[in-house]
């Protein structure tokens, strides 16, 4: 209590004891009786114990006091919990509330909208305020990959208080359980993942599953935690094997280079090797109809040829005779002479002019 009991004014001694100038107080004998006047007033008839016993008033103050230490007030970033001689009763909201007085009840306001943070795979102190140095945990961070890969990950985990009397009451270390729920859940995570994906574009899906894996676990403890996020710091090969890695990586790359042009090379190449060959086995099968035409052709031809030669073959043999020498002759030059006419006599050729037309 900031003022005395006796009314003194700030001197913590009962009144009649202080020396020197101002007023001086009210005998305690005087209060007493003013109180007593007062509760007879009130209980008319009615016999007021304790005479002018000075203890009584004070006991009567002390009861007040007492009383009045049951008010308490939520702020609006807490949750207040009621307690019965240690047992949960309820739940208050931010506001000002009341319990029984200490020991009967009392009341506890935890912060629930307080982010709290848990670092797991590495720890960070701050030297001189100013640089932060981080030291790695390797019976934390080192795990095993769904393709048989070692990863060093470090993580931080973010959570809150979404409900304080189950926060309170049914998990005893908070910190600690998160801790190992978060371990828990990404071990679970990372053995089911390649180390390509955990080490590049495969992180998002990794801290999600990871969050959702852990508010599962917190929930079925009844903890009363909510997992607000899971941030990945770092995701490496172990240092020992670090550079060998990168190698390893730099191979695959090649690798993958190399079959991309390839596969580029063979999508270039292959059309068009099918397109010729079609186009091949089109002129090829087009040739041939042409070809049986033609044979069946010329077969029906000779078969016509044959069917007039047995009726008629002097005149068949003349026929083909001309028809032949028709073909032959057809593109050179020519001078009919008539065996009949000139009386035996030589016939004049005009060869230089024959040339000269067949030169032209």
């Amino acid at each position: 209590m900031s003022g005395s009991p006796w009314g003194s004014g700030g001197n913590d001694r009962p009144p009649g004891n202080g020396g020197g100038g101002g007023k001086r107080p009210p005998n305690i004998d005087d209060l007493a009786g003013q109180f007593q006047d007062s509760l007879k007033k009130l209980f008319p008839g009615k016999k007021v114990p304790g005479g002018n016993k000075p203890i009584y008033l004070f006991g009567i103050i002390i009861l007040g006091i007492w009383l009045a230490s049951g008010f308490y007030r939520v702020l609006p970033d807490e949750q207040g919990v009621v307690l019965r001689f240690g047992k949960y009763v309820n739940q208050t909201q931010p506001g000002l509330h009341y319990h029984l007085p200490y020991p009967i009840e009392n009341a506890l306001t935890p912060k629930v909208t307080k982010v709290n943070r848990i670092d797991v795979g590495y720890r960070s102190a701050s030297d001189t305020g100013r640089a932060t140095s981080v030291s790695d945990v390797p019976e934390e961070s080192l795990m095993l990959t769904g393709d048989e890969n070692i990863v060093d990950i470090d993580y931080s985990v973010f959570w809150i208080i979404k409900d304080a009397g189950k926060f309170l009451f049914n998990i005893q270390s908070p910190e600690d359980t998160v801790k190992s729920v978060a371990e828990t859940a990404m071990r679970e995570v990372i053995a089911k993942n390649g180390i390509q994906s955990i080490l590049t574009e495969g992180r998002a899906q990794i801290e999600i599953d990871t969050q959702d894996i852990m508010q599962e676990i917190l929930d079925s403890y009844d903890s009363g935690i909510s997992i607000t996020q899971v941030q990945t710091q770092k995701a490496d090969p172990p240092k020992e094997v670090i550079d060998a890695f990168r190698d390893v990586q730099a191979a695959k790359a090649d690798k993958e280079r190399a079959q991309n042009e390839a596969e580029a090379y063979a999508n270039d190449v292959i059309p068009r090797a099918r397109g010729e060959a079609a186009q091949i086995l089109q002129q090829a099968e087009a040739y041939k109809r042409q070809v049986v035409a033609l044979a069946e052709g010329e077969a029906s031809r000779f078969l016509a040829i044959y069917n007039e030669y047995r009726k008629a073959r002097t005149v068949t043999q003349e026929r083909m005779y001309l028809e032949t020498m028709e073909k032959v002759m057809a593109d050179i030059n020519k001078i009919i002479i008539d065996k009949k006419s000139g009386g035996g006599v030589v016939p004049y050729l005009p060869l230089p002019e024959l040339k000269k037309n067949t030169g032209n």
